[in-house]
């Protein structure tokens, strides 16, 4: 890891970069999904099952990443995986079927799971050469991607073609990639948690650190079940169970989303004067309240506070999990953590339906604060 303070500060901006990227490109695909959708003649069904091709390439890649990174280091991993992601996200319009749709998903899926093990891993490197927790700036810099390359999707969505657009955003991606790519490959030097070359033998991990890597990936779970779940049934919350417009409907993912990267923006803050446990104690208990309140409350007005206060209380804890996994394992947690938590997200929309249809929706939204209080339960014993 270079040395100087120059240096650090160039390839804390070209991480930053990367994960704008990420959100920017994969947000912009987001937009598209119903367009796809017509273009393949897909059924609502149809479409779900090419739509896990992404959940399951990222899944299945996350591990793999890991150990890619030990053995060539995270930052040219980085460079290939940003690469692949800008190639493949141009894809699917060129699909006419569901099948072909799953399998360039498959390969989208791979590279997004991929990007973010060994994004996170250099991140987490750069975190233990700075010795300052700065790492929910590169998530909030990723969650400003998303949000901007939502809102620019939406905005062309009317006059530029599928086609078009996933192309622009590939074209974007490899701009950044190559823009990156000098830095990272000239900086990429022994990694920080080890102190070993990248490409040294791993060291062997005790019980009790694989316990802990275990613990930081079931907070990192907890936390992306609340996103999944806002992503997927907020909106439908706002419009079935209180009525509300579509535009203001639509406004309370924006609530969380902007809630959430405004906390993320000031993590660091957050973490110097708190630590890490308090800090995912904190969190844990906000976005649990939060939750509560979103989901049971009679009045738009209170679910929209709601969710934004659930985005505050979400931002940092991922992050967090990460980080300390990473610290732990070196990118053997970070690929553990990542894939805990990429399971959550996955698991929070399916069960959220499943208790909604057992229950109500909005009491099926409170697991979203039962999960936001067993992190914090988590981060108290954990501490």
């Amino acid at each position: 890891m270079p040395g100087s303070t120059t240096a650090l500060t160039r390839l804390r901006v070209t991480i930053t970069a990367l994960f704008a990227m990420d959100g920017f490109v994969f947000a912009g695909w987001v937009v598209r999904i119903p367009d796809i959708k017509h273009q393949t003649h897909a059924s609502v069904g149809a479409l779900g099952l090419a739509l896990l091709g992404v959940s399951a390439g990222a899944v299945i890649t996350m591990t793999l990443t890991g150990r890619l990174c030990r053995r060539h280091g995270s930052h040219p991993v980085t460079l290939v995986c940003a690469t692949l992601l800008s190639l493949s996200v141009a894809l699917p319009p060129l699909t006419h079927s569901v099948a072909a749709l799953g399998a360039v998903l498959l390969v989208f899926g791979a590279a997004y799971g991929g990007l973010n093990v060994a994004f996170n891993s250099a991140a987490v490197d750069l975190v233990a050469a700075l010795g300052r927790p700065i790492m929910p700036t590169f998530h909030a810099a990723f969650s400003l991607g998303g949000m901007i390359g939502a809102g620019l999707g939406g905005l062309v969505a009317g006059s530029l073609s599928p086609t078009r657009h996933l192309l622009a955003l590939t074209v974007i991606g490899l701009l950044v990639t190559a823009v990156t790519a000098p830095t990272l490959l000239r900086y990429d030097t022994p990694t920080a948690h080890t102190g070993q070359p990248a490409d040294a033998a791993p060291r062997r991990l005790d019980s009790r650190t694989r316990r802990m890597v275990i613990v930081f990936g079931l907070i990192a779970l907890c936390t992306a079940y609340g996103e999944g779940a806002m992503a997927d049934w907020g909106a439908l919350h706002l419009r079935q169970d209180l009525d509300a417009s579509p535009g203001l409907a639509a406004a309370g993912y924006t609530c969380f989303a902007l809630a959430m990267t405004i906390g993320r923006a000031s993590g660091t803050r957050l973490l110097e004067r708190l630590g890490r446990s308090r800090t995912v104690i904190l969190g844990g208990g906000t976005a649990a309240a939060g939750m509560l309140l979103g989901s049971l409350a009679p009045w738009t007005w209170v679910t929209l506070l709601g969710f934004a206060v659930t985005g505050l209380g979400l931002a940092n804890l991922f992050p967090v999990a990460v980080e300390r996994a990473g610290a732990l394992a070196g990118p053997s947690g970070v690929a553990t953590a990542s894939t805990l938590g990429y399971g959550g997200m996955l698991l929070g929309p399916p069960a959220i339906g499943f208790l909604a249809g057992w229950t109500s929706l909005p009491a099926a939204l409170t697991s979203v604060a039962v999960l936001a209080g067993a992190a914090m339960v988590i981060g108290a014993t954990s501490g």
